[in-house]
């Protein structure tokens, strides 16, 4: 069975997070095959008998999601080292130790997924469960992309990723389905659904056809709806909801 950092097994497994399971284990409150542990780079698996003051740490069994309404100028992140504002600055501290399923990037809107599972947040976001987004573009939709919709595209490296990250190529698959709501030579609207979360996914595809995206939201993700969650705000998810997401992790 693999290892992996004393923190981050705390952290997937408990409330806490792993700055919380940092301090922890330098105080000595951590115990492994009933030694105190306190280096900060252990590395364990569930074969170890890891105690938490005292407290046996098993591997959770169950998982619990949130909806998030990510608000634009958001970061999906913890911290950012450049002082900017996080959903973790939104929610309220009880998700502190939550996972993102996926990201919305700085200048996106809508529906966010958050787990305090870290296999529910890996599997969820390797999924293709349909994601659904309202867009507005600069110009019209024309035939180009609407061709790419249907069939995908191969984005060459240097199209439309963010200028501080490592721009790769990207093949997009075929949309799942799109609606186009408004056409028209100052900007467009449209609905689209894909199959995929990939990073900048859908402002790269219109990037290639020399088009900008200048408002994203994503209203679904795998059926679970934002509905009227206004932004800023978060709930649980519905009885029908954990079970059918309950039913896909558990497929996998």
């Amino acid at each position: 069975m693999e290892k992996i950092r004393l923190n981050k097994m705390i952290s997937h497994n408990t409330k806490y997070s792993r700055r919380e399971a940092d301090e922890l284990i330098k105080n000595g409150d951590i115990t492994i095959d009933g030694k105190v542990v306190t280096d900060l780079s252990t590395k364990v698996n569930f074969e170890d008998k890891i105690r938490i003051k005292g407290r046996r740490l098993y591997k959770k069994d169950h998982f619990t999601v949130i909806v998030y309404h990510k608000q634009k100028g958001e970061l999906v992140t913890k911290r950012d080292d450049r002082g900017r504002k996080t959903i973790f600055d939104t929610l309220p501290k009880k998700y502190a130790h939550y996972l993102p399923i996926g990201r919305l990037d700085f200048a996106s809107e809508g529906l966010l997924l958050l787990t305090d599972s870290a296999n529910v947040a890996t599997k969820l976001m390797k999924s293709n469960l349909e994601r659904v987004y309202y867009l507005k573009i600069k110009g019209f939709v024309t035939p180009a992309m609407e061709e790419g919709m249907k069939n995908g595209v191969l984005i060459p490296s240097n199209v439309g990723g963010h200028k501080d990250s490592n721009i790769e190529s990207m093949r997009i698959s075929p949309f799942l389905a799109y609606k186009i709501i408004k056409n028209s030579p100052t900007f467009s609207k449209l609905k689209v659904a894909i199959s995929e979360g990939k990073n900048r996914e859908l402002r790269r595809f219109f990037a290639f056809y020399d088009s900008e995206v200048t408002d994203l939201k994503r209203v679904s993700f795998g059926g679970i709806e934002l509905g009227t969650l206004k932004p800023g705000k978060s709930r649980y998810l519905e009885k029908n909801e954990y079970q059918n997401l309950h039913d896909f992790i558990h497929q996998k």
